[in-house]
Formats: structure tokens, C-alpha cells, sequence
């Protein structure tokens, strides 16, 4: 390996919704974290491995910083200082429609407290006028961010204005992880999170943050991949609901599931699921622990 070789952690920081699991994703060429619509889609920390000639980027993908309500935002708040804590490139991502909102602001008041160089990233560019632009970077560079970057990360092809500074501030060092690396992450994960995903983009408001999900069993046959997995809920009335008019919301869920795992690992996926219920899991540390978290 050069000596000149750089390699380091990069924490992926901003409010829910502002494209960080969409950015991560685009940056890898890979799916690594799951997206929908809705807020806290990411509950916990997802590692993306960037690796070339000269560098090694490690991705954390955080949670979106929320006000803890439950025991699982508080888990989710954890997860976030000890990413910070642990990186030597802070991404903060924004959303150029919203920005500042009082998170947005809350959190870049709080990221003044970490002497990690900071990048910030104005996204959704594409959204607004380039007058908007231009006052919301403005804004932005009144706090403490050593690079401010407008960009689409959606429309955008070229990421190399984003990788550039980030790989100025990382340190010279040998990598961390195996040139092949995407992530350090097992299939059994990225099965629980494609299963929850399908399950935020198939329900409104009061299940997908309800549920959550835990591959028992995880088989990697020579053909196939056999997959058993609970889908955690927090009362009984939910069941019905998740389950659909004749058993067809779950099989939904199952088939799209089914899809998203075979386009990873390349093989014939046979996925069974499992409803059952843990009243107020959200709540309580015991119930979180046994979850993952």
C-alpha cells in the first residue's frame, strides 16, 4: 500500500428525510442503506465502504437527529454522538427546500462542539430557484463548516466535488477494511432492513414505526437463501392490518422483499415471515437489546 494512502470515517449527520441514506447509496453504487419517504426509516448506524488506489472512505449513515420520545430515539441519538465521535469527516446534509429548520439549526449548533474538520452538503437543489440557493448558502456559512457544497444528489452523476473534500480532511493511513468491502454489515442485516423497508413503503404512519424485524434464520445454500424472519409489532390490533384482506399486504411485502434480497446476493430467495407482538417495545431497553439495538 502507498504511504500516501488515505483512509478514515466519515459520519453521514442531518435531519430525517434530507437524502443521507439516498447519498451514501449514490456514493457506493451500491443499496446499502433503505430509503422511503417517511422520517426515522434509518434506525441504526449503517457502515458504507468507498475503497480505490488512493483511499478508503468508511461511510456511517446515522439516523436522522430527532427529539427522543421513546427509549429507541434515545438509542438512535447514541448512535449519532458515537459516530461523531469516532469520525475524522463530519457530512452535514440539509435540504435546500427546508433549510434552516429549528433541527437543522439545533444540530448545527451542536456540531460547533466537535473540532472534526465539517463539510456541509445543500441537497435538492434541483427543487429550488438560484436565488434560494444562493440565500440558503448564506446561511449556512454562518456556522463553522469548513466546505460548503450545493449539489443534487439525486440528479447528480459526478460525485467527485463531494468525495474530493472529504478525502483532503481524512488522515494518511493503511485501510481499515478489505479492498472488497462494502460494508462490515452481515446479509442477515440488510434482510431485516429490506423487510422493514418494504414495510415503510407500504404503510402509513402508525405501523412502519411499530414494527421491527429480526432474521432468525439466515440459510446461504449453494442455490438459494433460506430466510426466516419475526415482524415485531406493538399490539394486537396492528396484526390484521399488517397481514391485509386475505393475507395480501404481508405477501406483498414477502414477494418485493423476496426481490430486493436477490438483487444483492444473486440467487433464489424463500423468505418466511412471522408477525408477532411486544406491547411498547419502543419503550423499554430489554425489549431494544433483544431487537439489535
Amino acid at each position: 500500500m502507498e504511504k500516501n494512502f488515505k483512509s478514515g470515517f466519515v459520519s453521514i449527520v442531518g435531519k430525517p428525510n434530507v437524502g443521507k441514506s439516498t447519498f451514501l447509496n449514490k456514493v457506493l453504487g451500491e443499496k446499502i442503506s433503505i430509503i422511503s419517504p417517511k422520517p426515522q426509516t434509518t434506525r441504526q448506524q449503517v457502515k458504507g465502504i468507498l475503497t480505490d488506489d488512493e483511499k478508503q472512505i468508511v461511510f456511517l449513515d446515522t439516523p436522522g437527529f430527532v427529539v427522543a420520545r421513546y427509549e429507541l430515539h434515545e438509542k438512535m441519538l447514541e448512535y449519532i454522538k458515537n459516530s461523531l465521535t469516532d469520525s475524522d469527516v463530519i457530512v452535514f446534509i440539509t435540504d435546500a427546500k427546508k433549510f434552516p429548520t429549528d433541527y437543522d439549526n439545533q444540530m448545527c449548533d451542536w456540531l460547533q462542539k466537535f473540532s472534526t474538520p465539517k463539510i456541509a452538503i445543500l441537497n435538492k437543489i434541483d427543487l429550488v430557484t438560484h436565488e434560494v440557493v444562493t440565500d440558503k448558502l448564506h446561511k449556512l456559512s454562518q456556522y463553522n463548516f469548513d466546505t460548503i457544497i450545493p449539489i443534487s444528489v439525486l440528479e447528480s452523476e459526478n460525485l467527485d466535488e463531494i468525495i474530493a473534500p472529504i478525502t483532503k480532511y481524512l488522515p494518511y493511513s493503511p485501510p481499515y477494511y478489505h479492498p472488497d468491502e462494502i460494508s462490515d454489515l452481515p446479509m442477515r442485516f440488510f434482510a431485516q432492513e429490506i423487510i422493514r423497508e418494504q414495510i415503510f413503503l407500504n404503510f402509513r404512519e402508525e405501523i412502519p414505526y411499530a414494527s421491527t424485524v429480526v432474521v432468525e434464520i439466515y440459510k446461504d445454500l449453494p442455490n438459494k437463501a433460506m430466510i426466516a424472519a419475526n415482524i415485531w409489532l406493538e399490539s394486537k390490533s396492528q396484526k390484521p392490518i399488517l397481514i391485509g384482506k386475505n393475507g395480501m399486504m404481508i405477501k406483498k411485502i414477502r414477494i418485493a422483499a423476496e426481490k430486493e434480497i436477490h438483487k444483492i446476493i444473486k440467487k433464489r430467495v424463500k423468505l418466511d415471515l412471522w408477525i408477532k407482538i411486544k406491547p411498547n417495545w419502543r419503550k423499554k431497553k430489554n425489549a431494544l437489546k433483544e431487537f439489535g439495538y
